[in-house]
């Protein structure tokens, strides 16, 4: 059983509160009562006591400084704030002082007391099931043989979402790197769960059924986990089913090696675009990621690389942004192949308009594709029409009708723009970046990036190291102030 004594300096409010319920049918005996904090201390110090229902409005020593001294002195009994008014500000100070809930005595009536009190008691028993001892914990094994899995999709979403599910609190939560693990003490049918979960969890989180993991040492599974949970989720959720993983199959992801340097990827591959053009193409592109899963991140690089590179080429400026605000919400791997499948959309709108066939819109994606790597060299029209085996006239038509501009501004832009990264990125001085970026004149580099990017080069490098200082401190400030209220927090709650 609960124990459980109710602190409030009026004798009918006490009263009231402790006839209000069927406290053994909870679980809960109320043990005693008192008038102010000194007679509560002394209640604590007399009896053996779990949980404190505490009246903010105390005479003498307030609420506040009895759940501080309750939380000095007996760090294992709750407590559990009493208040006449729905205070956010009062009742948001105590739950930083460690109470564990709240109860708004002028709304508590016999119709909803039940469920609050029950909710209650449910989860003191549940921190109480996962309270263990470090060194044991180490040594647990899981003795069942499926598990939930939950993720948080953003690093600052904490374990207490999870307290709401059923699921969760009846059973087990293990904490892993990054994610919580539940152990299922019985069979669950995954349809009618995923939908429960996908309710109450919204987008933030993403679950799983973690299958075989019967006798499985925790420390073993949350080591697995931390290496390939997250690759594995990439891929298997996003649908409306909740996805299946199998430990197994995590351990062997775990332990696979990267591939040969030098195979290409199925990202490398696809950058030549053919996928957006041939059917063929595109399911063998789908079905190489989906063999060689690659790093979620590569994926999203993959997807800022075809805005980057192709905004104004084959994506308007309103088609780009588009497809830019629709990337920050890929969470999944079926999430990336909706966006590619607009963005294949996009690439056959432009041939069409172009009036270009498939054979001529793949030759010319080429053409760009051999300027961008080879923009610091000494190439022409030529060069570039003959290594995509087109005749240099028609080249010369084509490509002024795909990109809007002469061949030759267009490798002027894409040189000014390696020049610009290269003033960044490098220390190289402005005569050496002028000759690595196709410009074998520094004067005419220099008179020719004034015009194009209205400074010296000299001057745009300037302004970037500028920039970087800047941000780099913005980065430091605003660290130092999140390290300061973590700080605060950290005194708050060990005072």
């Amino acid at each position: 059983m609960i124990k459980a004594v109710v602190v409030d300096d009026e004798r009918l409010v006490r009263k009231g509160f402790i006839s209000l319920l069927d406290w053994p049918s909870f679980g809960v005996v109320i043990t005693g009562e008192a008038r102010d904090g000194h007679a509560a201390l002394e209640l604590l110090r007399e009896q053996e006591t779990d949980l404190l229902f505490v009246d903010l409005s105390l005479p003498g020593m307030t609420g506040f400084e009895l759940i501080r001294e309750v939380r000095l002195r007996y760090p294992a009994v709750r407590c559990v704030v009493l208040t006449c008014h729905h205070e956010f500000d009062e009742v948001q100070e105590a739950l930083r002082l460690g109470a564990v809930d709240y109860i708004v005595k002028t709304l508590l009536e016999p119709e909803n007391a039940d469920e609050i009190i029950c909710r209650l008691v449910e989860r003191i028993r549940w921190e109480d099931r996962n309270k263990s001892n470090p060194a044991k914990a180490e040594q647990k094994v899981i003795a069942e043989d499926n598990a939930l899995l939950y993720v948080p999709l953003t690093p600052e979403l904490k374990e207490e979402q999870l307290y709401a599910l059923s699921l969760v609190r009846n059973s087990t939560l293990h904490a892993v790197p990054g994610m919580w693990l539940s152990p299922l003490p019985y069979p669950v049918d995954a349809a009618r769960i995923g939908g429960e979960l996908g309710a109450a969890l919204g987008t933030s989180w993403t679950a799983a059924l973690l299958e075989g993991v019967r006798g499985q040492p925790l420390k073993r599974i949350a080591a697995v986990l931390e290496q390939s949970a997250r690759q594995a989720l990439f891929y298997a959720a996003g649908g409306q089913a909740l996805p299946r993983l199998h430990y197994g199959e995590l351990q062997a992801l775990a332990a696979r090696q990267r591939p040969e340097t030098g195979v290409p990827s199925a990202l490398v591959q696809a950058q030549n675009l053919r996928w957006t053009l041939e059917r063929r193409e595109w399911d063998l592109f789908l079905s190489g990621v989906a063999m060689q899963q690659p790093d979620p991140a590569a994926v999203a690089d993959f997807g800022q690389e075809l805005l980057q590179g192709w905004s104004g080429l084959l994506l308007t400026a309103e088609e780009a942004q588009q497809l830019a605000l629709a990337a920050e919400c890929n969470r999944h791997w079926r999430h990336w192949q909706v966006w590619l499948h607009q963005f294949t959309g996009h690439v056959q709108r432009r041939m069409i308009e172009l009036g270009l066939s498939q054979e001529v819109m793949l030759c010319l994606i080429s053409a760009v594709r051999y300027m961008k790597s080879h923009a610091g060299d000494k190439i022409n029209q030529g060069d570039v029409a003959a290594a995509i085996h087109m005749s240099r006239g028609y080249f010369s038509r084509c490509f002024a009708r795909f990109a809007g501009e002469t061949f030759g501004e267009c490798l002027r832009r894409m040189r000014l723009e390696l020049a610009k990264a290269l003033l960044l990125e490098t220390r190289a001085p402005v005569c050496e970046i002028a000759c690595r970026s196709g410009f074998g004149d520094e004067r005419y580099f220099s008179k020719l990036f004034r015009e194009h990017v209205g400074k010296l080069p000299s001057e745009y490098r300037a302004e970037g190291q500028l920039q970087a200082v800047h941000f780099a401190a913005e980065h430091r400030d605003s660290k130092d102030s999140k390290d300061s209220k973590d700080s605060k927090d950290s005194l708050i709650f060990s005072t």
